[in-house]
């Protein structure tokens, strides 16, 4: 996984269950369509309208060849048309970045120290 695309959900805060379903349906489709689901996340603190999606992939040709194949998948396709209906998604943005190399998915070290 060299690329990272990180999308960012302004969501209806008051649809916030609603948008946890659209997240947990691409919990199925995007592994299924060539993606490498890091995870969704909902606000918690702070913000109460900011969403983040993170998906990985090896290059961004890879990228392309999974939207495709998400255009192509009823699911996908019902699940985009379900936040659309609903107008669960304000606002989106997408950003691809790269890992720097011994930085992603390092534990804790704080149960050896104890």
């Amino acid at each position: 996984m060299k690329v990272t695309c990180l999308i960012r959900y302004q969501i209806d805060p008051c649809q916030r269950d609603a948008f946890r379903k659209y997240a947990e349906n691409w919990g199925r489709i995007i592994p299924r369509c060539g993606g490498h689901l890091i995870g969704y996340f909902l606000p918690d603190e702070g913000t109460n309208d900011i969403a983040w999606g993170l998906i990985g992939f090896d290059n961004l040709a890879e990228y392309e060849r999974y939207r495709a194949r998400l255009r192509s998948d009823p699911e996908a396709r019902e699940n985009f048309a379900m936040a659309e209906t609903r107008r669960l998604i304000l606002r989106e943005e997408r950003n691809f970045v790269e890992v720097v190399e011994g930085t992603f998915g390092l534990p804790s070290r704080m149960a050896e120290e104890a």
